[in-house]
């Protein structure tokens, strides 16, 4: 596992100090120790795709009941919608010209998803502890729906709130989520089907939808089941970076979830003075670790 080599040029993002806070009242304790700041990386061709830009009827609908976590504190409520606001991801990580999605702004720290009418997966080191949970809002329809439209104002009953963790795990090679009871029930967008029981097999085609560095909703299929040794989580080339942590992967065949986006690849490398996407062959580098998505099913 490697730890993401351009942290020290990037401390002040709230990407990253969102992974921070200390276990300080959890409803459960964290099974061990683990930096969360384990990244991704994109395998051969970058798959990444904003909403509007997606033909397929069943990704469009996957989409729909996935969430964006976003602090509290990037987020200004008024009366029925609220403003949500952001740097660039240009700005936030020095990026280069010929990096895609570089002028648009990245609020979420993880990704999410809908598996019960009020309980959403995500990743156990995006939301450690009660802190955590109050300070992080469930945003859904953060996404490019028109070209060229950042999706700063969301309707307030887009946005929910945490009601308690009903459980979060954190193994530091092993399982890594959270389930989240929200503060209602979520109107407007339906739970997503979970694999109940067997494994996803090697060469098994995914989709993974989440919010890669904090971006609006991003579609990238086109991967693959690489390995499925480790009892608690399986390996995919999956075009994923921080903030994608929480990110359901679907098969995409089905649109069953079969896991949930933890770990993988250093994210960015330097290319002179500014940093582009860390790349490698499709069969290369260390994979994307995904938590099997059964692993959740005793706290449903």
């Amino acid at each position: 596992m490697m730890l993401k080599k351009l942290l020290v040029l990037f401390t002040g993002l709230s990407l990253l100090g969102a992974c921070q806070s200390q276990n300080d009242g959890s409803s459960q304790p964290v099974a061990e120790e683990f930096d969360p700041l384990e990244e991704k990386v994109i395998y051969g061709t970058d798959n990444r795709m904003d909403l509007y830009e997606v033909t397929s009827s069943l990704q469009r609908r996957l989409a729909d009941s996935t969430v964006a976590l976003i602090k509290t504190s990037s987020i200004q409520t008024s009366a029925t919608t609220s403003r949500i606001s952001a740097q660039t991801f240009r700005q936030s990580y020095n990026l280069c010209s010929s990096e895609k999605f570089g002028e648009q702004e990245n609020a979420a720290f993880c990704s999410g998803s809908l598996v019960a009418p009020d309980v959403i997966a995500t990743a156990g080191h995006c939301v450690r502890s009660l802190r955590d949970c109050g300070e992080t809002k469930f945003v859904f329809g953060y996404a490019v729906k028109t070209k060229g439209v950042q999706p700063r104002d969301v309707a307030n009953s887009e946005i929910y709130s945490c009601k308690q963790i009903i459980h979060t795990e954190v193994l530091a090679s092993g399982s890594d989520f959270a389930l989240i009871r929200l503060d209602r029930a979520v109107a407007n967008h339906v739970p997503l089907a979970t694999r109940k029981q067997g494994s996803v097999k090697v060469g098994d085609p995914l989709v993974v939808i989440g919010h890669p560095v904090g971006l609006p909703t991003k579609i990238a299929a086109g991967a693959k089941v690489r390995s499925t040794q480790a009892s608690q989580h399986f390996v995919a080339n999956l075009d994923t970076y921080g903030g994608n942590s929480g990110s359901a992967v679907f098969n995409s065949k089905t649109g069953v979830i079969e896991g949930i986006l933890v770990r993988g690849d250093n994210d960015f490398v330097y290319q002179g003075s500014c940093t582009v996407s860390n790349r490698c062959k499709d069969t290369e580098c260390r994979g994307e670790d995904v938590t099997r998505i059964t692993r959740i099913l005793p706290y449903l």
